[in-house]
């Protein structure tokens, strides 16, 4: 099968990624085997490529948002809810212990023993994939695979980031960066009631923010015209931290959704945190998440902007995504 393995993280004008034809993937016991359709590209693919987050499998094929036709079903597997033909999601948690306090507490996204696709194991930037049954997803209806392919990262951990900024009911919403996670958690807020405010970089993503509804739209460092009761940050840049915690009404809270995030600037007690003004970070999603939300999919069709590539040219995704030359969230067709 044709797949992209990280050869050497750095910047990626470096080519750290190498497109090279490799043996088709066994599924292990309790695994099933899948034909990839579609694959989100998603901003961690990028820090896994280029180094901000360490090692944890060398030679690692990314990608974490895999829409996929079962092919196989491997031994253990048999009698669960797929069968082959079965079209199944790939998300980022692939494997908790279900074991420690927080997989008992119903958080196992924080479990210590937590693996993960496109960096633990070998994700979705490949013809065929593996996934064990129990973290594979049934995909609502009325979706392609390429709108499919964002919700389940994309979708899924901004889901859990309005959950963790803890919006009031018809309140307003900050998010800073409007990517592939930040245009789809805005649908999700305004579905709900909410008021949203978009600071951001870049006129397509400007353009997106108020063609999806946003109350208003500014630069990435400006302030928002109303006191914002909650705020997400989804751009991976922590001098936005500080602007983001002054846009707070009393009592808000700052959710910041990135697995990387680069140095926060020293803070000011008064200017930025007093008041029972809150920082939040979030540390991937559980399953119950993912289930609620691709729930929520299906009874609230989003819009998915998807620019696509096929298989081949991933390497040229990840170098857009850096330049911000991506609107929405792109999807690679396998």
């Amino acid at each position: 099968m044709k797949a992209w393995r990280v050869r050497r993280p750095g910047p990626m004008n470096t080519r750290p990624l190498e497109y090279v034809t490799t043996e088709v993937p066994r599924p292990a016991p309790g695994e099933l085997l899948v034909a990839v359709r579609a694959c989100g590209v998603c901003r961690t693919d990028l820090h896994v490529a280029e180094g901000d987050l360490p090692v944890h499998r060398s030679g690692v094929i990314p990608g974490h948002e895999v829409v996929a036709e079962i092919v196989e079903v491997g031994p253990t597997a048999q009698g669960g809810e797929f069968a082959v033909g079965d079209r199944v999601g790939i998300a980022w948690l692939r494997y908790t212990c279900g074991r420690c306090k927080f997989c008992g507490s119903g958080n196992e996204n924080l479990c210590q023993e937590s693996r993960y696709t496109g960096w633990d194991a070998d994700g979705g930037y490949a013809e065929f994939a593996t996934v064990p049954a129990a973290y594979a997803h049934p995909l609502p209806d009325r979706y392609s695979d390429t709108e499919l392919a964002p919700l389940l990262c994309a979708g899924i951990i901004g889901y859990r980031a309005l959950l963790r900024a803890d919006l009031p009911a018809g309140g307003r919403l900050g998010i800073y960066g409007f990517g592939g996670s930040a245009h789809l958690t805005a649908q999700v807020a305004l579905a709900r009631g909410a008021e949203v405010h978009v600071m951001t970089r870049g006129d397509m993503a400007k353009e997106l923010a108020l063609a999806l509804g946003a109350a208003s739209v500014q630069g990435a460092y400006d302030r928002p015209p109303v006191a914002l009761d909650s705020a997400i940050l989804f751009a991976p840049v922590g001098d936005l931290v500080l602007p983001a915690l002054e846009s707070l009404d009393r009592g808000g809270t700052l959710a910041v959704a990135g697995i990387h995030l680069s140095d926060i600037p020293p803070m000011n007690y008064q200017r930025h945190l007093f008041q029972e003004r809150q920082l939040r970070s979030v540390a991937s999603n559980t399953r119950a998440d993912a289930r609620e939300f691709l729930a929520f999919a299906g009874r609230h069709h989003l819009e998915v902007t998807t620019p696509q590539y096929p298989l081949g040219k991933a390497d040229c995704a990840l170098a857009d995504l850096v330049e911000g030359r991506i609107s929405g969230a792109a999807v690679l067709l396998v």
